[in-house]
């Protein structure tokens, strides 16, 4: 191997790994904002939504994709490995649990989303909003404050949909008869309500990267 080979290969690519996750989480603040959309628009138009959604879906498939490949091709890494794989990783949770929502609507015909659904896709797009404000401020530490803001606030969202996904369970057995119904109605909360989680995840993980570059 040439020595600028080599010299290459021990330099780290701090540009690119910030650029990527940067990319990534402003491909999540874009998909839940069409999914929280998705949820407010007329039945007609959901498929729309849905396409949009799919497309989405796939740039952030081919970002995850290209923080790993920096991750297998860089010997020397602005943070440690296991947390970029653990950040990427849950960036691309996220994602795939809003996708996999919105396919569900289409897929088992359930109609107008009903109003606990509304606030959970907006609770959603406000914790990716949180999110990208975080990630987008990393690679400056001197930014720490406005970075913790951050994930103070994505964790409030988070038992914040806590409480709106225990609360339309309960009023779902409470209200519905139709078996086949509440187990698709569950299924979709389950969904949207496990992507704040994931968010939460995100959060830990930056909280993570934080505490060990302190």
């Amino acid at each position: 191997m040439a020595i600028g080979k080599i010299f290459s290969f021990l330099v780290p690519k701090d540009k690119n790994f910030f650029k990527l996750f940067s990319e990534a989480s402003n491909n999540l603040v874009e998909i839940s904002k069409v999914f929280s959309e998705m949820m407010n628009a007329p039945l007609d138009k959901q498929q729309e939504y849905q396409k949009k959604i799919a497309d989405l879906e796939h740039v952030g498939d081919d970002l995850t994709h290209q923080i790993f490949t920096e991750l297998s091709t860089n010997f020397i890494t602005p943070f440690d490995r296991e947390d970029i794989s653990y950040l990427a990783s849950s960036l691309d949770d996220i994602v795939d649990y809003i996708h996999g929502s919105a396919k569900r609507f289409e897929t088992y015909k359930v109609g107008e989303p009903s109003q606990a659904m509304k606030k959970l896709s907006e609770i959603i797009e406000h914790s990716a909003k949180e999110i990208h404000v975080a990630v987008s401020n990393m690679k400056d530490m001197s930014n720490i404050v406005r970075v913790r803001e951050a994930i103070v606030r994505i964790n409030s969202l988070e038992n914040h949909a806590d409480d709106v996904f225990d609360t339309a369970i309960a009023d779902l057995f409470d209200n519905e008869k139709d078996a086949i119904k509440i187990i698709k109605l569950k299924e979709i909360l389950s969904n949207m309500e496990t992507a704040t989680d994931k968010c939460e995840d995100v959060a830990n993980v930056i909280e993570t990267i934080i505490v060990k570059n302190s």
